[in-house]
């Protein structure tokens, strides 16, 4: 009986670990996929007037920055400082949900991987080792 009990773990095991080296075979095989398109991502924001138009990379990194002959007019430096770091920052908030939404057709929605990039939170790429951990001490302490 116990034998058969031990025949039975074994083969759901087996078909756990077969699902998930199939999962990560996936995701491992799209990485070079993703990588590529990351490397490439290109937003680009302009000013409400259109003087300053920035051009920022999937991790927010300042690509370009072109300015309008008609911000020399002006000469007021602290405004035209405000105007490039708004225009960046709105370029940034974009490239932020583009890198999202790629690296979403890659990772599970559930993974800390993917609410570390919705919310900046280190914690979220351990939760699950955390949980294992955790549940291995109730078993075991």
């Amino acid at each position: 009986m116990a034998e058969s009990v031990d025949r039975d773990a074994n083969r759901a095991l087996r078909a756990r670990f077969d699902e998930v080296y199939g999962e990560y075979r996936q995701l491992r095989s799209g990485l070079d996929d993703l990588q590529v398109k990351l490397a490439e991502l290109r937003v680009t924001e302009r000013s409400e007037d259109g003087q300053v138009t920035a051009t920022v990379g999937a991790r927010g990194e300042v690509i370009a920055i072109e300015l309008d002959q008609a911000v020399y007019r002006d000469r007021d430096g602290a405004a035209l400082g405000r105007k490039i770091t708004r225009t960046v920052q709105r370029a940034t908030a974009k490239a932020a949900t583009a890198t999202q939404d790629l690296v979403a057709g890659y990772l599970p929605p559930a993974s800390g991987s993917m609410d570390f990039l919705r919310t900046g939170d280190f914690g979220a790429l351990l939760r699950r080792a955390d949980a294992a951990v955790e549940r291995g001490l109730d078993q075991h302490g």
